[in-house]
């Protein structure tokens, strides 16, 4: 095992793992679980990773600090939940949310917060139990998990990068604990998803004691790890601290259900009023949803071959997996939310959009910005032209696949292209398109340049 290279320091005020989630002390049954390859490789993942992260934290302070304790504790108490795979069937209540950190009045660190609560999501893995339980494979869940988080990652690495070294060093270590950390642990140990013991007891509280004389009662009926369903005491009281990573885990729903995910009885194909307005019924898993006053929200396929994304406010967590090279995206009114669309597509339209993130794969076309207000896009494969027209406000992170691409602009203002070094993982450079010309008439014809700017 690696010795700690950065010490993983618990605050004093910190509430024993196994007391949070309801466990009973450590045994030696615990300690022989503790002792299992599996969990020590768990802790080298912390030791190396982990710590970096918690070590560049500590520099900085404040909500950022913060946030990286949250992170740190929903770390041990998933080494807490391997431990108990080893020993006993799946646990009752687990624990919950860290989104509260980056709710009210915004922060000056509020990329950072993002940044650790959205990967948050990638602990999900351990609740993988098979093709058909909602979720990807283990390794592909903690890699789409971390693309959420990477989205607010990379601002924290330009903001910062010739600001303070120390923000940039916690924005590549909380990366490297994602990828590769946790997704070669999980590779190695863990690729099919945790095995429950299938002989271990099922965790619960002790039994009171039996009257003399009378038989001991017969032990609860073992319960789902991702069972909402608790004493009408404790569900009356609001979630507090660490009951806060896991959400979806906890509320007994698929852990991805979160997810604004595009199921076959929403195409348009499928549905019976071929209306194509997807249900609103998402209540209690997002933070009560606005709509546009131009028509309700739209996330469907429609005729097979066109996804159409409208009138989406303040959705964060929109997803397009079920594509193809023949679809196109359009995506129309969306304001203050982030789509990912995981795959190749054959185009992407974003029409009058305003505060909108786009995180996309592939395109076989041209993706395409129009009328829109403050966009970001960050291509992750290749687009072999991009186009803005009508647009004030617009960041492109280009992956090295697509720094082929042909950018054109018309009528647009502040387009700024951002790449990455020549390292892998190296720093994102910032390039802004010009957007005042100079015409000359010579020749016979007139010339067109840009206007360079040189300051004293």
């Amino acid at each position: 095992m690696l010795l700690l290279k950065y010490p993983v320091k618990i605050p004093e005020s910190h509430t024993p793992i196994y007391k949070m989630v309801g466990l009973p002390a450590f045994n030696d049954d615990t300690a022989a679980a503790s002792s299992d390859p599996s969990i020590l490789a768990f802790d080298d993942l912390i030791s190396q990773y982990l710590g970096r992260v918690s070590s560049a934290a500590e520099k900085i302070g404040g909500q950022v600090l913060e946030v990286t304790n949250v992170l740190q504790e929903a770390f041990n108490v998933q080494k807490e939940l391997l431990i108990k795979a080893k020993q006993t069937q799946p646990l009752n209540e687990v624990m919950v949310k860290a989104n509260a950190l980056t709710e009210g009045r915004r922060s000056e660190f509020f990329n950072h917060l993002k940044s650790a609560t959205d990967s948050l999501s990638a602990l999900a893995w351990i609740a993988f139990t098979g093709k058909d339980c909602g979720m990807s494979m283990p390794i592909a869940h903690v890699e789409e998990s971390w693309q959420m988080a990477e989205f607010y990652n990379n601002k924290v690495l330009v903001e910062y990068k010739s600001k303070d070294p120390n923000h940039v060093e916690w924005a590549k270590a909380i990366k490297e604990l994602y990828l590769p950390g946790l997704r070669d642990y999980v590779k190695s140990h863990y690729p099919l998803g945790p095995v429950w013991s299938a002989t271990g007891k099922p965790a619960a509280a002790p039994p009171k004691a039996p009257t003399p004389g009378a038989p001991a009662p017969p032990p609860p009926p073992p319960a789902s790890l991702f069972s909402s369903e608790s004493s009408q005491a404790s569900s009356s009281r609001p979630k507090e601290g660490m009951a806060a990573v896991f959400q979806e885990i906890s509320s007994g729903k698929p852990v991805t259900s979160g997810l604004r995910k595009v199921t076959d009885d929403m195409k348009t194909k499928n549905r019976a009023d071929r209306s194509g307005v997807v249900s609103a019924g998402e209540k209690g898993r997002s933070n009560s949803p606005s709509f546009s006053k131009a028509g309700p929200p739209k996330l469907e396929l429609q005729v097979g071959r066109k996804w159409v994304v409208e009138n989406q406010i303040g959705k964060k967590q929109l997803v397009i997996d079920d594509c193809d090279s023949k679809q196109s995206v359009y995506v129309y009114g969306c304001k203050e939310s982030v789509l990912q669309i995981q795959g190749k597509v054959n185009n992407i339209t974003i029409d009058k959009c305003t505060k909108m993130g786009v995180v996309f794969t592939d395109v076989v076309a041209a993706f395409e910005i129009v009328n829109c207000n403050g966009v970001e896009v960050q291509c992750q494969g290749s687009a072999p032209t991009i186009s803005v027209d009508n647009t004030t406000g617009c960041q492109l992170y280009l992956s090295k696949e697509s720094l082929g691409t042909s950018i054109t602009t018309a009528k647009s203002s502040e387009i700024n292209v951002l790449v990455r070094g020549a390292e892998p993982d190296g720093d994102w450079g910032e390039h802004s398109l010009p957007q005042q010309f100079v015409h000359t008439f010579k020749d016979g014809h007139f010339e067109t340049t840009p206007v360079s700017h040189s300051g004293g």
